[in-house]
């Protein structure tokens, strides 16, 4: 019968944030390591290593997840291909634990309580305790929204120019293909106004002569 590691998860970072994840000694790291990204809602697809620790969270043997090997050349252990009971010698044993390392996501993990035995209603790994809230594992930054103030000013403008325009098109709201056509209507007008008064007085004139003869 294998025993069930209780291990308590806490960021580095974020001490008030905690997970308390119960997992078979027969289980894998890859195991724990999936649980933990899936219990802070981060993606576990990213880089990440556990190193076996001692009190002072000084960092010892690592565990990788991809297949690699240290500064000297030495292959890594691998996570999935590490079981618990192989790398558990301490009762209150510390394991530091680094995801994504670009982000540089560092956690503490502390085995806080062993189990004699696994419950038969529980699948495992499992969270069993959750405490605050992760924060993001991406932090998105929005693009500010950039107002073009000279923009506004010279539309402004231009909408001012347009009705100045069309003020100078009317007077008195005529429009000037009309004035234009009362010009010359006043004109002819004129004209036949004085042909009129040319008329009158030549006839003028003819009564005038006869009068004398």
């Amino acid at each position: 019968m294998s025993l069930v590691y209780r291990f308590r998860v806490t960021f580095e970072d974020y001490d008030e944030v905690t997970r308390d994840i119960e997992i078979r000694s027969t289980q894998t790291f890859e195991d724990l390591h999936q649980t933990i990204q899936a219990s802070i809602g981060f993606d576990g697809s990213k880089s990440a290593s556990f190193y076996i620790s001692n009190d002072n969270w000084i960092k010892g043997q690592e565990i990788s997840l991809e297949k690699k090997k240290d500064k000297e050349g030495v292959q890594l252990a691998v996570m999935k291909d590490s079981k618990f009971y192989s790398f558990i010698s301490d009762p209150h044993q510390k394991i530091y634990y680094l995801s994504d390392f670009e982000s540089n996501w560092g956690f503490m993990i502390e085995l806080v309580k062993i189990l004699p035995g696994a419950e038969s209603s529980k699948m495992y790994p499992v969270c069993v305790k959750s405490i605050g809230e992760a924060p993001k594992q991406y932090n998105i930054i929005s693009k500010p929204v950039v107002v073009d103030e000279e923009f506004d000013i010279v539309a402004e403008e231009e909408d001012i120019t347009e009705e100045d325009d069309n003020i100078t098109d009317t007077e008195d709201g005529v429009e000037m293909d009309e004035i234009e056509g009362m010009s010359e209507e006043g004109e002819e007008e004129t004209a036949s106004e004085d042909d009129e008064e040319m008329e009158m007085n030549e006839d003028s004139d003819n009564d005038t002569k006869e009068e004398d003869y």
